[in-house]
């Protein structure tokens, strides 16, 4: 028997994947690591415990399937895309903690770039110039890291997103490499010319030589024992962002299909093809992947808060226990009430872009209670996810009937009928929820002739929502959302 595990290192934890040969699921093992967030309210990860509890879910896996470790063949990665990690180059030590994708702590570097650098930034890479992108958060650890800048002039300082750290770790500090979709939402990546870009590079003050190389993402990128686990080295034969591994294992490989993860934060992505669209509404331009030597774009707008949301209701607030306890909350809340969460817990991600926004409960009377708030929460996450949507048909002339969905949330009957409502298209759930790494493991598998793309993509089932709100209700609801958010937004 022959084997592909999918590794997916995300934002709250690993997971490892074990399919065979005919891709079918046998198995998955998950481990959580620290959310470490200091009074500032900078969100790190420690990168070694990244790299041991990637190890450990794999270790866990081969035992609690009890397979031969000989029959493994290949891993594809999947990971959180836009979290940074600076290393030396000879030890593969960090520097730093890496800086989460959700940390603005790098607004104050933005905020040192004239109006035409600013045009340039975002002609070139696709994106509008933003903490969120590693580019400003390399640029932040170079500034604040004694140790980061001392290693960057003496040529001993590496950098990169999540999977390029992994590799390097998993290779023996053998591979630095990472792949198109990982490349292009560092902000530093021209989109036109599929380089690194020097001349954004020199305005981050980030040297070109501690970038990874960039590789087609069905690339085999290093060997592996995975230290020690294995007898002989196992290739690593894929690696994508999370979000881009969730569009190909959603099979959304034509232009015009969309896909929505619910995650921590939430990315959607539309396929536009092999020609690049630019977005004058709020979105960006990124690259889906690149396979056998081409590459397909997408448009993408991403959101800090949407699964977050409901930790908050969790952790923090404590009003429910499990993010199970929402749905029933949510249905049975009043109807005439008209309470809006706008979660700008790090300011607004896309379509608004406005990083020092402040999070706002709004619209509250007497009556709104616990029912009511856990309801907004819930409905906050679809408005978002409807901006984007109009913001994509807008920038690519295509109406969206369908959209694919993936991640825990999905699991809520409330929250996806009101997205189709709010959406005004099909919802399709998945029977299986870990598309970021599923994709990745199909892409090595494919690729490896383990499986073929028949057999992979013939195994999903899906539940569909349809919209059903009258347009009157769904109007209201929505300019009360649209009218919350300017609030936000301030003059």
């Amino acid at each position: 028997m022959k084997y592909i595990i999918g590794i997916d290192q995300s934002t709250q934890g690993t997971k490892a994947l074990l399919f065979d040969e005919q891709a079918r699921l046998l198995g998955r093992t998950d481990k959580n690591h620290r959310q470490i967030i200091s009074r500032e309210g900078y969100i790190s990860h420690h990168p070694e415990e990244l790299y041991e509890n990637t190890l450990e879910v794999v270790r866990r896996l081969v035992e609690e399937q009890r397979i031969p470790v000989e029959d493994i063949c290949g891993i594809g990665i999947s990971n959180q895309r836009e979290t940074t990690v600076m290393w030396e180059k000879e030890t593969g030590r960090p520097v730093c903690d890496a800086i989460v994708w959700q940390c603005a702590r790098a607004e104050c570097v933005c905020q040192g770039f004239t109006g035409e650098q600013k045009e340039y930034i975002a002609a070139n890479t696709g994106i509008p110039l933003s903490p969120y992108f590693p580019a400003a958060k390399m640029s932040w650890i170079l500034k604040h890291c004694e140790e980061a800048g001392k290693l960057a002039k003496e040529g001993r300082l590496l950098a990169g997103t999540v999977d390029s750290w992994l590799l390097y770790k998993l290779t023996g500090g053998k591979e630095h490499k990472t792949d198109y979709s990982n490349a292009s939402r560092t902000q530093l990546f021209n989109l036109h010319t599929l380089s690194w870009d020097e001349q954004i590079c020199a305005m981050f003050g980030i040297p070109v030589s501690c970038l990874p190389e960039v590789k087609d993402s069905n690339s085999l990128f290093g060997m592996t024992d995975l230290e020690g686990l294995a007898d002989r080295k196992i290739p690593i034969h894929a690696m994508m962002g999370d979000s881009h591994g969730a569009l190909y294992g959603q099979g959304c490989h034509q232009p015009g299909m969309v896909k929505a993860t619910y995650g921590t934060g939430s990315s959607l992505m539309m396929n536009v093809g092999r020609e690049f669209i630019g977005s004058s509404h709020g979105i960006v331009t990124s690259l889906a992947w690149g396979i056998d030597g081409q590459v397909d774009y997408v448009l993408e707008g991403n959101l800090n808060y949407t699964g977050a949301v409901i930790s908050w209701l969790k952790d923090d607030l404590q009003l429910i226990e499990s993010a199970g306890e929402t749905e029933n909350l949510a249905r049975n809340a009043s109807q005439e009430d008209t309470t809006y969460l706008v979660p700008a817990f790090s300011g607004l991600g896309a379509p608004y872009w406005k990083s020092d926004g402040k999070a706002m409960i709004y619209g509250m009377n007497r009556g709104t209670g616990k029912k009511e708030i856990v309801r907004a929460a819930l409905d906050c996450i679809a408005y978002q996810i409807t901006d984007i949507l109009k913001a994509m048909e807008l920038d690519s002339g295509m109406t969206i009937e369908k959209l694919c969905v993936d991640g825990g949330p999905t699991r809520n009957g409330y929250l996806m009928q009101f997205q189709s409502d709010m959406g005004g298209m099909t919802v399709a759930v998945p029977d299986a929820e870990e598309l970021s790494g599923m994709g990745a493991a199909y892409l090595a598998g494919i690729t490896m002739g383990v499986f073929t793309k028949e057999q992979s993509f013939s195994r999903l089932q899906y539940r569909e929502y349809r919209a059903s709100m009258d347009e009157e209700r769904k109007h209201a609801l929505y300019e009360g959302w649209l009218d919350a958010v300017r609030r936000v937004l301030g003059p």
